[in-house]
């Protein structure tokens, strides 16, 4: 079998030494994850964490097989108990999010029920530890919200316990018999020794258990719940069965009060046989010391937060809440995720089969997520963008993440877009999108942290060894970055020199009324309506010309001449950044705007249809229909498409055409609101259109943080550098600027959300809940810290 090598030559589709296909053999060069940066204490110090962002509250090691821990509650759905487990994107639970969280041994999270309020701390702590990865401590705060004259009602709290490895779990003595101190459980593994698990409450509770033998934590609070059913029909009582299976790997502890509570339990480990400080160590971490522990975490979170950002002098309490919640949502996000990437590849070239997918090697990721209730797993191209936002509070932690995804490229170059890792990942994904195409990118945002990174070595933003770090990570990035920009600039090349577009489009499909194009990250933003080879997207012909600057950037400052490099980075940045030939592919003078090229017609329609199946039986159903015959042109949908060659500040400063990008985005008839510029402009014909009987809008109207801040960043830039329009960039953003943090804030205070997205007309949260994510990047316009480019 062969295919197309980065270079363009005839290339094996597998393997030689190992005989495996090459879309699933790994990038043959040494892994940025085994940089000595990140070993030794950076590893053991982060070796535990809050990394399930997939469940309201969880903690884990990073590491495949790991202890887990975490938190279930009861609450009453339609006279029914329903237990609260995974992130549910629903009002059910009013809010919920990490108020503080510093990315590595503290967070405090409130999530607020309709009758109380749950308060879970997390906190490691080194003194007097003696197991890998030191010990930690949970606080969980009840606060019960109704009325002193109603009925106080019990709440049930389930505590878990888990081994993914199988190893045997033992329950502790005194369950139930609860004094103020207690073992819940304890065990031995390979990683930290033998460890117990300490309880420790002043207040009144009533503790029950049960035990499983199972490897599937993913359905845990339906065996749960089962327990509960099957006790309540023999006692009346809703209870634990205070029983468990033979070599329980899980147990599960009921914690039920009717009072305030504050329920402290600490993680110990490395314990030897005798060992005399063990009481000191459980105290240390729970009480009054706890207590002062994370006051003090408090007190440095905010701190830090104001040294990172600089805002106390400048934005009102409010909206500082905003920005707190911002940056302890995104860091509270990390996960630690394991498992193995489907990757479609046709077992037949003649019938499609569910079955036509390879697995990638078995790897681990530890990544930022967008969404903990929609979307708690890796995006490639939502992380850059989560970067910009974390680099300036932790740069360690941005360089592992940047690490961790480099290291998924397997050895043509390729990156697989959407990171659907180990079975808890799998329960939160549509099935249709869990397999991933290697003909299919992604937009390569990374390389805008990277060029961050660099700019801020030059303005001397970082100390000496943070700055040596991040030139050592360089060095060894390099030959990646280097094949990432090869794989780009083959698979997704068009016609025309200069010309790029997103493979993966349906070309076949009656079904949308505009085929996606899920790979440009852009969805359903309106293209050419019959995708084909001739099409040219302007959003890719920047992204390369980003990505072909910062490799000739990083050529340059790290001296990388000397390396064997095939692509003239330098040549292809100035291909791409020619302001003519820009003009000449993608420009229209009518629209004054930017505009995707193709084979396209407006008079495309949905409409109802009897479909016959193959099975003989008739459904009505939407169907696409074109009225009119397609033609090679440029495609008349303006949006964030539209503005990406002012995002990458190609536009020279002079140039009438900046003038007429600056009345388009403050065209209130065209992408201006007063809650943030929209995703497509109110005069196209797909504006709020579904794409689908199902497909409602997404990226066609909806306002969208990420593509703000871009838009926002080069309206900053376009003020402070010198031409005629200079001005005219400083009203526009300092008024967008004004609206996006204002509409932001006051959603926050009306919901205690950040959003996925904001209503084109209203401004009110659309989407995705907890989107911490590149919505939190309201931050860096808080405190304007921008891209250089």
């Amino acid at each position: 079998m062969t295919g197309l090598s980065p270079s363009g030559d005839i290339k094996p589709l597998l393997d030689d030494e190992s005989q495996r296909p090459r879309v699933i053999t790994p990038f043959p060069s040494p892994k940025l994850t085994d940089l000595s940066m990140f070993q030794g204490e950076h590893k053991e110090s982060s070796y535990w964490g809050t990394y399930r962002p997939q469940v309201y509250f969880g903690v884990r090691a990073r590491t495949p097989k790991s202890l887990v821990a975490g938190l279930m509650w009861l609450v009453m759905k339609d006279g029914k108990p329903v237990m609260r487990h995974f992130c549910e994107n629903s009002n059910d639970l009013k809010s919920f999010g990490w108020k503080e969280h510093n990315g590595r041994d503290f967070g405090r999270q409130e999530l607020f029920e309709q009758d109380m309020v749950l308060e879970t701390s997390f906190v490691k702590s080194e003194e007097g530890s003696l197991g890998y990865g030191g010990d930690w401590s949970i606080r969980i705060n009840v606060q019960n919200m109704l009325n002193d004259d109603e009925v106080k009602r019990s709440t049930h709290l389930f505590f878990y316990l888990a081994d993914e490895g199988g190893n045997g779990v033992n329950l502790g003595k005194d369950v139930l018999r609860l004094k103020e101190s207690s073992v819940l459980a304890s065990g031995s593994r390979q990683d930290v020794g033998n460890w117990q698990m300490h309880l420790k409450s002043q207040n009144h509770l009533e503790t029950h258990y049960c035990g499983f033998k199972t490897p599937d934590i993913v359905n845990l609070s339906g065996l749960v719940q089962q327990n509960l059913t099957a006790q309540e029909e023999k006692s009346g009582l809703l209870q634990l069965s205070d029983s468990s299976e033979d070599s329980s790997n899980i147990y599960v502890f009921q914690i039920s009060t009717t009072n305030q509570s504050t329920i402290d339990i600490a993680f110990v480990s490395g314990i030897k046989e005798e060992t005399s400080n063990m009481e000191n160590r459980i105290m240390s971490l729970t009480g009054l010391p706890l207590s002062s522990l994370l006051e003090e975490k408090h007190i440095a979170f905010n701190a830090k937060f104001n040294e990172c950002f600089n805002l106390s002098d400048k934005l009102d309490p409010e909206t500082l809440v905003v920005g707190k919640a911002a940056i302890g949502n995104m860091l509270g996000g990390i996960g630690y995720f394991y498992g193995q990437s489907k990757i479609h590849f046709p077992k037949s070239p003649l019938a499609k089969s569910e079955d036509d997918f390879l697995l990638y090697w078995p790897a681990e990721l530890y990544t930022a997520v967008p969404s903990r209730p929609r979307f708690p797993r890796g995006f490639l191209w939502d992380e850059g963008f989560h970067q910009l936002l974390i680099w300036r509070w932790d740069v360690h932690i941005t360089l592992e993440i940047v690490g961790n995804w480099l290291d998924l490229m397997n050895i043509d170059g390729w990156i697989p877009r959407e990171q659907v890792l180990g079975a808890e990942a799998l329960s939160k994904i549509p099935k249709q999108y869990v397999v991933q195409f290697p003909s299919n990118g992604n937009p390569p945002t990374l390389l805008l942290v990277i060029r961050d990174l660099i700019n801020g070595i030059r303005t001397e933003k970082f100390n000496e060894a943070d700055r040596d770090k991040i030139l050592s990570f360089l060095d060894r990035a390099f030959v990646r970055l280097d094949a990432w920009f090869k794989w780009f600039n083959t698979s997704q090349i068009g016609k025309e020199k200069g010309s790029y577009y997103w493979h993966g489009r349906d070309n076949i499909t009656n079904r949308e009324l505009n085929p996606q194009s899920l790979s440009s990250g852009l969805d359903d933003y309106p293209r050419a309506s019959h995708p084909n080879e001739d099409e040219r997207h302007v959003d890719l012909r920047c992204w390369m010309y980003l990505a072909a600057d910062c490799m000739n950037s990083i050529q340059e400052f790290m001296g990388k001449n000397d390396i064997l490099v095939t692509e003239d980075y330098s040549s292809i940045a100035k291909l791409l950044s020619d302001f003519t030939l820009l003009n000449q592919m993608h420009y229209d003078k009518d629209h004054g705007a930017y505009l995707d090229f193709g084979n396209h017609t407006e008079e495309v329609r949905l409409v109802w249809k009897e479909v016959i199946h193959e099975d003989g039986h008739l459904s009505r159903e939407l169907v696409r229909e074109t009225y009119g015959k397609p033609e090679l042109r440029l495609v008349p949908h303006i949006g964030y498409v539209s503005f990406f060659p002012f995002m990458f500040r190609i536009i020279p400063a002079d140039s009438s055409i900046l003038d007429k990008q600056l009345d388009l985005i403050s065209n209130g008839n065209i992408v201006w609101s007063d809650y943030g510029l929209l995703s497509l402009a109110k005069t196209s014909s797909l504006y709020m259109k579904y794409n689908s009987e199902h497909q409602a809008p997404y990226w066609r109207g909806a306002i969208w943080m990420n593509m703000n801040y871009m838009i926002l960043s080069s309206l900053h830039h376009y003020s402070t550098v010198d031409g005629p329009y200079n001005s005219k960039a400083r009203t526009i953003y300092e008024e967008l600027r004004s609206n996006l943090i204002r509409n932001v804030v006051r959603n926050y205070d009306q919901t205690g959300i950040i959003w996925e997205h904001y209503d084109q007309t209203k401004g009110t949260g659309e989407g995705a809940r907890v989107f911490t994510g590149w919505s939190a990047l309201i931050l860096l316009i808080m405190s304007e810290e921008y891209p250089l480019f």
